[in-house]
């Protein structure tokens, strides 16, 4: 039994089999690069679900924990320590607003972020107590946490755990009549991701956002924007509502504020809106520790820069265009994304999106499937034009096209 045979099989006795990982086990990784047990290499087309968007073992964000781990790693909110002033200032900053509240995973942010709109609508708004009511879209992915789940319409984030949590109207991605017919004078908030990516990277119909937009302004009602895979230079734009000059009421930010390094997400939103929090009523014992605020402050002192959203923008012009290449084979049915993020629709005569990512994995590039006969290519911002294009000779092989 070859090592990475008996590290699957130890997987497979001792831990809940609430994934189906690609059979590869990843022992070290650089940049857009992860080498296996057995000491192959292969290129990471997923990055995370974007969790990676600066590459694995980024020498600024690993040189800042390393810093950090020497000094403090937890204090746990209780006390103040000296990262947290500079970490919510500074990510206040790069969102265009006031307030931050910090909290470990994408789901926790989630659920802060409905938390935060049903006492902003009772407490601001007026809404009667136990009446408000969120709009969100079909086929979303927003975590799968019980209250999440209560408004997925997907059947296996969904079966099985319910009672649901109640409050909450489901209406078409994409389309605004739908969305100004759900909104009443109960509802508090719209949540939706600018490019739904668990979906497969479905991208909204343009003038949607900013429709959005204009309904949740009139209407006294917080759009509240789900960037925990799209923001963070992900697209080409810092965040991707700004490719419609769109700007939320709230952030939902994660997966790439930790760098890859740590679990950081975070809730960012005006004074108005965060600020109907009183002490005890919202917490996390890791939420906003000193190692978390340490690595996002230098993701965020990154993206200042502005060099990965430049990145994105020209190796994605360049990834859509070889993508859409494919479709003329016919072993490609539809193409879709933006920046350096794709959805690919596999026709069924060339096989599962499962069936293609094992043969790509044979090939030494990892890529992940979804809903049957997608896959989504995500790299690493990292990656050089010449490894993106390997990756999609690769790609071309395994379609024999």
């Amino acid at each position: 039994m070859t090592s990475t045979e008996r590290s699957i099989a130890a997987a497979e006795e001792h831990s809940a089999h609430n994934y189906h990982p690609l059979p590869v086990v990843v022992a070290t990784a650089q940049g857009a690069w992860m080498t296996d047990v057995e000491g192959r290499r292969y290129l990471d087309m997923l990055a995370g679900y974007s969790a990676l968007n600066f590459g694995h073992g980024n020498r600024r964000l690993i040189d800042a924990a390393r810093a950090q781990l020497d000094r403090v790693t937890l204090t746990s909110r209780a006390f103040h320590h000296d990262r947290f002033a500079d970490f919510c200032a500074e990510l206040a900053a790069l969102c265009g607003m006031e307030m931050v509240l910090p909290m470990n995973t994408g789901a926790e942010a989630v659920e802060t972020a409905v938390k935060t709109a049903r006492k902003w609508g009772y407490r601001v708004k007026g809404v009667p107590d136990g009446r408000a009511k969120i709009v969100v879209a079909d086929n979303n992915f927003h975590g799968r946490t019980t209250t999440i789940i209560s408004f997925s319409t997907d059947p296996e984030a969904r079966a099985d755990f319910g009672p649901y949590t109640p409050g909450f109207e489901i209406v078409p991605y994409g389309d605004l009549a739908a969305l100004e017919a759900a909104v009443d004078e109960h509802t508090v908030a719209v949540l939706l991701e600018p490019i739904q990516g668990e979906a497969g990277v479905l991208v909204p119909p343009p003038g949607y956002l900013a429709g959005v937009r204009r309904l949740t302004a009139e209407r006294n009602v917080l759009f509240i924007a789900d960037e925990i895979q799209s923001g963070l230079g992900r697209t080409g734009k810092t965040f991707a509502c700004e490719h419609e000059d769109v700007v939320p009421d709230m952030y939902v930010l994660g997966k790439a504020l930790g760098g890859g390094v740590v679990p950081v997400s975070a809730v960012v939103s005006s004074q108005d809106v965060l600020g109907v929090y009183r002490p005890g009523e919202h917490g996390s014992t890791f939420g906003g520790n000193p190692l978390a605020c340490a690595v996002a402050l230098e993701v965020i002192a990154i993206l200042r820069s502005g060099e990965y959203q430049e990145r994105a923008t020209e190796l994605g012009d360049h990834l859509h265009h070889e993508l859409v290449r494919l479709t003329a084979s016919g072993a490609v049915t539809a193409v879709r994304g933006r920046g350096l993020w794709a959805g690919i629709d596999i026709a069924p005569s060339h096989g599962t999106g499962r069936e293609i990512s094992e043969r790509l994995m044979e090939r030494r590039v990892l890529v992940k499937d979804t809903h049957g006969s997608t896959i989504r290519i995500a790299p690493p911002l990292v990656i050089s034009k010449e490894d993106l294009d390997w990756g999609l000779e690769q790609l071309r092989a395994v379609l024999g096209s």
